[in-house]
């Protein structure tokens, strides 16, 4: 009974915490656009200081916001209830997502400081919890109830996936912040670089996971990318073709699963 009472408290410290973390990065992101530090916003930053960054997506891709916070609000009530205290996918997250929403506080600072480099550890501090989160949970690989389904494993699936282009335009905002010349290599070509990087990424877990949320955020990515650089034909294209093969990807695995379900 004492090894009983002794997990349920720290279950419920786990929930606890959880809860309130979520709920506090919300809070800190919106107060960051309505009482922005130093002036200006993220995005009136991105717009300014980084407009010349190609990697970076149209303003209107950052409206995914919105949805991830909507799937944390809905897993951070869905494992506080007592019927999920003992749930044991919820016990592998652990305090990973506290983690990762104190690092999103921080990288809201340090972003808005202009302290760019830095913000780099702090968004690798998101990323890091999301994808231990993703594999301990295997998402995509273990069929799970409707409710846990979208009040856990999309909320982490959009979360990472989102969280992923931002530390690629991260890395690469801070290294244009730096003066960095791209080692003699057109900016253009690291862009196509990059986007090849993340395609590939989407296209393993579109083809190995029965996971539609993450590549359907790099797809998300990729289309506003190309809108942003809309006069740029290079990028563009391939940002549109990568992201029409990713739909395809996702179609011919999602047949194949009826199939195999059949």
């Amino acid at each position: 009974m004492q090894q009983s009472t002794s997990d349920n408290f720290r279950d419920f410290v786990r929930q606890l915490a959880t809860l309130v973390a979520i709920f506090g990065a919300f809070i800190i992101n919106v107060v960051s656009n309505v009482f922005p530090l130093n002036g200006l916003t993220i995005g009136e930053i991105s717009n300014s200081l980084f407009k010349d960054v190609l990697i970076i997506p149209a303003n209107y891709a950052f409206a995914i916001w919105g949805l991830i916070y909507l799937g944390l609000f809905a897993l951070a009530i869905y494992q506080f209830l007592p019927a999920q205290r003992h749930d044991l996918d919820l016990r592998k997250i652990g305090y990973l997502l506290v983690i990762a929403s104190v690092a999103q506080c921080i990288w809201v600072y340090l972003f808005l400081s202009r302290l760019f480099a830095l913000s780099i550890v702090a968004i690798l501090l998101i990323l890091l919890p999301l994808i231990i989160a993703y594999v301990r949970l295997g998402i995509g690989k273990t069929r799970v109830s409707q409710s846990k389904k979208w009040c856990v494993y999309l909320p982490v699936s959009i979360y990472l996936g989102w969280i992923s282009v931002a530390t690629i335009v991260n890395i690469a905002s801070a290294l244009y912040s730096q003066g960095w010349n791209g080692w003699g290599i057109s900016f253009s070509t690291w862009t196509v670089v990059i986007l090849l990087a993340a395609f590939a990424i989407a296209a393993v877990i579109a083809i190995q996971r029965r996971d539609i949320a993450y590549p359907g955020v790099t797809i998300w990515a990729l289309v506003a990318i190309a809108f942003k650089q809309w006069n740029n034909t290079l990028i563009r294209n391939v940002a549109l073709i990568l992201a029409l093969i990713l739909v395809l990807a996702i179609v011919m695995k999602n047949l194949r699963t009826q199939q195999q379900d059949n």
